[in-house]
């Protein structure tokens, strides 16, 4: 009898078990009536709790960042395959979100924790489980979470308390993803490199002019796109994205890009170097999106507008995902196999634009009541919708053609872990050897005045090119360019490039000498230098007699002597990657 009991017990109690019902996973912004959004610990624990609850959710570590605390990859696959290698050999496509890299700007925090929810449930979505996977970074920027205030935002409309824009070190992580000044990049790095997603979209919020859209948005610009993706963004994806939103009563417009002037005449696509998400991404054959929620709007209606961006995004990878998987396996070839030409700086075509149907409203300048100056003043009583320009197309400026290879010396390790980092093969130089390269020789840059996310950044530069013969040691790297990241090698190697490792003072080394001479002796050096070198002679004589300023400088001389002997050591100013063209 007491072991029937005993029986009837433990049976009770599995059937107790079965029947626990899963918990509703009521948001922070939904308790709220949507003035809240989540602080860190809930929305970690929110995605805990939903990955102990349906087995086709992973919460997992990744790298660490600045703050301290780990970035965390959350990821729904229906059939509970996690492995992204698999998820991409079996035909599926990837969408990537990240939240929270500015996390004053909060709304794809709420919008993305309400529809995993709603796609793992059921809710919404159902015909794409089988062929989509969706991963979540919930909170990039961790150490601006943590700052939780209500203040930093001064120009938006809620919610009551959100993050903080800089990290735990203050720097602007939308600046970060090429330079990796920070662990929270690095870490990014691991996560889409293992990844590779197909869509990628950045959740903001904008500052700047007043209009009547909720979402605005930013895509990689097409002209730097790889040629296979180029129409299939600008003519496919594009335009099924403005049109579902439209058709979700949700209207959106291109990021409104203006600087001290009103929409209404006009604006710019904005320019995503490689140094923002979106930029790094498409060197890496993405197509990726930055969503820009308007700052003014209330927060109840920022998080659903993001919440229909992420659902008309989601659906149109869904219907068009053999386009875009091929599109992108077609750009990865041409960018491995074909291309040969790559542009590395951009300019914005003043002289051509599209036009744009723009909700706004009108604005004028009335007399402050602060000030003794005039103060912009958008009239939400006058809306208006005209027809204005749209500049959005880039020419290229600067073009280099890829190199057979990179000879990277060893020493430059920093280089040489961050390509590693991006998925970058190479191999090492197996003995000591002297190889003919062509090496760029700076002849004149120029250094910002003022510091930029912690770098004073190099422009204006100036290069030439020498074939010459330099030893190589055992161990120094070789970069072949026969790889699908032969964007992310070329932008970050190549001096003149945008977001080159050069304007970033990786290389600030070589900008100044660690020799020199003393012109009491070396006096009697130049006197033989320029009896053995009659050429040079004659140059100098020339200049003497062409600038009155450089014949009074007896120490200029000496020095422009020095500069063309032998003694002149071999790494000032000598860029110190090389090329094998």
């Amino acid at each position: 009898m007491k072991k029937l009991l005993l029986l009837l017990v433990i049976f009770s109690a599995c059937q107790t078990t079965e029947r626990k019902e899963i918990p509703t996973f009521e948001t922070r912004f939904e308790k709220s009536g949507g003035t809240e959004t989540a602080t860190y610990a809930e929305g970690i624990a929110f995605y805990q709790n939903m990955a102990d609850a349906y087995p086709e959710i992973e919460i997992r570590e990744m790298g660490m960042t600045d703050s301290g605390k780990p970035l965390h990859l959350v990821t729904y696959s229906a059939d509970g395959e996690f492995d992204f290698e698999q998820i991409h050999r079996s035909g599926k496509a990837v969408m990537l979100i990240n939240n929270a890299i500015h996390p004053g700007e909060p709304d794809g925090i709420e919008a993305s924790m309400m529809f995993l929810r709603d796609v793992v449930t059921g809710e919404t979505m159902q015909q794409t489980k089988n062929d989509l996977v969706l991963a979540i970074i919930p909170f990039y920027n961790i150490g601006g979470v943590l700052y939780r205030n209500g203040s930093t935002r001064a120009n938006q409309n809620g919610p009551v308390e959100y993050g903080f824009r800089g990290n735990a070190r203050n720097y602007d992580l939308n600046r970060d993803f090429i330079k990796g000044d920070t662990r929270n990049a690095q870490s990014f790095w691991e996560i889409f490199q293992e990844v590779d997603p197909d869509f990628f979209l950045d959740t903001h919020v904008s500052n700047g002019a007043d209009y009547q859209y909720t979402m605005t948005l930013i895509e990689t610009q097409k002209d730097k796109l790889s040629l296979p993706m180029r129409d299939v963004m600008a003519k496919e994806i594009s335009p099924l994205l403005y049109g579902g939103m439209e058709a979700a009563g949700d209207a959106m417009t291109p990021y409104v890009n203006v600087y001290g002037t009103t929409p209404d005449s006009g604006f710019s696509q904005f320019g995503d170097w490689p140094r923002y998400s979106t930029g790094y991404a498409a060197l890496f054959n993405t197509f990726a999106y930055m969503s820009e929620t308007h700052m003014l709007k209330p927060y109840d209606r920022r998080v659903q507008s993001t919440y229909s961006l992420i659902t008309v995004m989601y659906e149109t990878l869904y219907n068009k995902r053999e386009m875009i998987l091929g599109a992108r396996k077609k750009a990865k070839e041409y960018v491995a196999e074909t291309q040969q030409e790559f542009p590395v700086k951009w300019k914005l075509d003043r002289d051509f634009s599209t036009t744009l149907n723009f909700k706004g409203y009108e604005a004028s300048y009335i007399d402050s009541e602060i000030t003794s100056q005039k103060r912009l003043f958008y009239d939400k009583s006058k809306p208006f919708e005209k027809t204005i320009p749209y500049r959005n197309q880039y020419l290229e400026d600067v073009v280099v053609t890829k190199p057979s290879y990179y000879v990277i010396p060893q020493g430059w390790h920093r280089v040489v872990s961050f390509l590693k980092a991006n998925k970058v093969k190479m191999m090492e130089l197996e003995r000591d050897s002297a190889i003919t390269v062509t090496a760029y020789q700076i002849d004149d840059y120029k250094t910002a005045t003022s510091v930029y996310e912690g770098h004073y950044t190099h422009y204006g530069l100036k290069l030439s090119k020498r074939k010459t013969s330099i030893p190589f040691r055992t161990g120094d790297l070789l970069v072949k360019l026969d790889q699908p990241v032969n964007r992310f090698v070329i932008e970050t190697l190549e001096p003149e490039a945008e977001d080159s490792y050069f304007k970033w003072n990786f290389f600030d080394m070589i900008l100044s000498s660690k020799e020199g001479f003393s012109a009491y002796v070396f006096e009697e050096l130049a006197k033989e230098i320029l009896a053995a070198d009659e050429e040079l002679a004659a140059a100098y004589r020339e200049k003497q007699a062409a600038d009155e300023e450089f014949a009074s400088n007896r120490y200029a001389q000496l020095g422009w002597i020095y500069e063309r002997s032998v003694y002149k050591e071999p790494m000032h100013l000598r860029y110190p990657i090389f090329r094998i063209d």
